[in-house]
């Protein structure tokens, strides 16, 4: 597993796809800091953190698309399929390694905290509640994409199908309060990333949310190993 993590973080830097993700996000989100908290001469970072969480929706896809996909489209998939390494630790190492250049990202916008401290006061603790609604509401999105990519025969077809997946997750939290049907809109609420995430930019350290977090990645890393196995059997057969 840790040879794959090494292998897949290196690439994300041997080629554009790291520095694009980073560069994109960071500027998106300069762009939403001074307009938000900058010009509204505001110290309220835990909105903003939730804003710019609807980053993960846009950009994950970037993230995850040629992980297992490009492996498929180069025709390496059989090479890697039959490796020493198990499919967990396939997965695993993959994954770890998408989350790893989320994890980098995450701590350069650390500076948006700084330049408000600077100028005005932050609250640590609350800013600590409100990033780690954060992290985890990112690292289930990777998840979801990284099975999106195991679906997929191409990087390119690997990225559209990872943001119709998390377009529905944010349509679906939209429906929530229009439907009037009470079992489905339980059904949506229990389900969404997005009210999940709510208590922790209300500075509240929610275990139900940490819980289903943690929950959804396992399950999507599951089906991810899962979509692999199934291939190899038909590939054995």
């Amino acid at each position: 597993m840790k040879t794959i993590w090494k292998k897949e973080l290196q690439s994300y830097f041997y080629t554009p796809v790291g520095y694009v993700f980073i560069g994109v996000f960071l500027l998106i989100s300069s762009v939403m800091f001074f307009v938000a908290v900058l010009q509204q001469h505001s110290g309220d970072l835990p909105s903003f953190i939730g804003e710019m969480s609807y980053l993960w929706m846009l950009l994950c896809p970037v993230l995850t698309m040629r992980l297992l996909a490009e492996e498929r489209q180069k025709g390496t998939e059989q090479l890697l399929l039959t490796s020493p390494v198990s499919l967990g630790g396939i997965v695993l190492g993959k994954y770890l390694a998408a989350v790893t250049v989320l994890m980098i990202m995450t701590a350069m916008t650390g500076l948006y905290a700084v330049t408000v401290a600077i100028y005005g006061t932050i609250f640590p603790a609350e800013l600590l509640v409100s990033y780690t609604g954060f992290i985890l509401q990112g690292c289930a999105f990777a998840a979801l994409d990284l099975f999106m990519s195991g679906c997929a025969a191409t990087p390119v077809t690997a990225a559209v199908m990872a943001f119709g997946a998390n377009f529905l997750f944010w349509i679906l939290d939209l429906l929530a309060g229009q439907i009037h049907v009470e079992a489905i809109e339980k059904a949506i609420v229990f389900l969404s990333l997005y009210r999940r995430n709510e208590p922790f930019l209300m500075g509240q350290l929610s275990f139900a949310g940490i819980i289903y977090d943690l929950c959804f990645i396992a399950a999507f890393l599951a089906l991810t190993v899962y979509r692999l196995n199934s291939r190899r059997y038909r590939k054995a057969r």
